[in-house]
């Protein structure tokens, strides 16, 4: 399993949720944020080393870290040296060895968006009640829909009302978890650690393992529509 976040515009808590969906479907997450990396850092070879062809993607996987990790380097002058070309070939080789893995795409919608979704099976997108990232995530729904990657399910963040969110299901056609403001969230981001694990009582925690039970089920529907 492949599966991509995304969401277009910036800001809207798109690693946030691709780190804590990776804890949650116990998958190996791969920062392809080549230029502006958010995910936690490791020592050892990166993305940039993997994509500039001076590391084995499998051996740059962290797996002795709170949530397994392929982590991108946070130097210019790595990512000046990368291929990114070679971003789907590392991904299903991580995914060859590991099973499950959550791409997390850069915000916008260049190239490099494109590849971590053409990697992908399904994506999630990721936005927020604001108008613009909305809009946004109707313009990464339309790049996903053309390089064949389903909409698995969408995550409205800072989420304060259901109407929005049932606007946002019947305008992107795929069910929407809400994730609202949340200290055990922020928090657990600070600590480099999921929710899952720092508050795993919190509304946070709850709503990252149904995200992730949606995404399981809307997976096993696509490979098994017959039952």
């Amino acid at each position: 399993m492949i599966l991509a976040v995304t969401g277009g515009k910036g800001g809207v808590g798109k690693s946030t949720v691709a780190y804590n969906l990776a804890a949650a479907l116990d998958a190996v997450v791969v920062d392809a944020d080549l230029g502006m990396a958010d995910l936690p850092a490791a020592r050892g070879p990166d993305l940039h080393d993997v994509l500039a062809g001076r590391a084995d993607p499998v051996e740059a996987v962290r797996e002795r870290t709170p949530v397994a990790i392929l982590p991108c380097g946070r130097s210019l002058a790595g990512a000046r040296a990368t291929e990114p070309t070679r971003l789907v070939a590392a991904v299903e080789s991580v995914a060859a060895e590991y099973g499950r893995v959550v791409v997390d795409c850069p915000a916008g919608l260049g190239g490099d968006v494109g590849l971590g979704l053409c990697a992908a099976e399904a994506c999630v997108l990721v936005t927020t009640p604001a108008e613009s990232a909305v809009a946004d995530a109707v313009r990464a729904r339309a790049l996903a829909r053309e390089l064949d990657a389903g909409l698995a399910r969408i995550v409205l963040n800072r989420a304060t009302d259901q109407e929005t969110a049932d606007a946002l299901a019947r305008e992107l056609g795929a069910p929407v978890t809400t994730v609202p403001e949340s200290v055990a969230l922020a928090d657990a981001q600070d600590r480099g650690r999921s929710v899952l694990a720092v508050a795993p009582e919190s509304t946070a925690a709850a709503r990252i393992e149904a995200l992730a039970e949606g995404v399981r089920t809307t997976l096993r529907s696509a490979t098994n529509p017959g039952g």
